[in-house]
């Protein structure tokens, strides 16, 4: 099979909404990117979720990604952090990917159906983040989502 990360052709990139899905228990459901060309890191476990259509919010993208790609209706997001890529050296500006915490019991898991991707899977943080094709932003997203609360408040508290 032919790997398309570095493919050649155009990438366009665009501010997203994904979620970092977590059950009770803190295992985080992937999903294993399609081995194509034309997308950002093909071949990669990332999370879920997609572009944001022109003069849509972010939750409402994020709610729409996650039917599409799962089956998933979710009643209750939060928001988590957002990450911003200034690639204005190829001309296309600034972009931001926004990441939203979403909680699911663990016996929802056998109602969902991948509608995009080749496999999904529940990993621990620990697994996950072991793995050797991972997104980066969204690995980075995970270990704030695990570790930030602990390393970062005490800072927080002082402020």
């Amino acid at each position: 099979m032919t790997d398309h990360f570095a493919s050649e052709g155009p990438l366009r990139p665009g501010n997203a909404a994904v979620a970092l899905i977590v059950t009770r228990d803190n295992h985080y459901l992937m999903q294993l990117r399609d081995q194509k060309s034309g997308i950002f890191y093909p071949g990669h476990w990332g999370l879920f979720g997609g572009a944001i259509d022109p003069g849509e919010s972010p939750e409402v993208t994020l709610r729409r990604e996650l039917n599409e790609e799962l089956g998933l209706a979710v009643e209750q997001v939060r928001y988590f952090t957002e990450f911003s890529f200034d690639i204005d050296f190829s001309g296309l500006g600034r972009f931001f990917r926004q990441f939203f915490e979403v909680t699911i019991e663990r016996a929802a898991l056998g109602g969902l159906v991948l509608g995009e991707g080749a496999e999904m899977r529940l990993f621990s943080a620990h697994d996950v983040l072991m793995l050797p094709r991972v997104v980066p932003y969204d690995a980075f997203a995970l270990w704030l989502h695990v570790v930030g609360r602990r390393s970062f408040g005490a800072a927080t508290e002082r402020s």
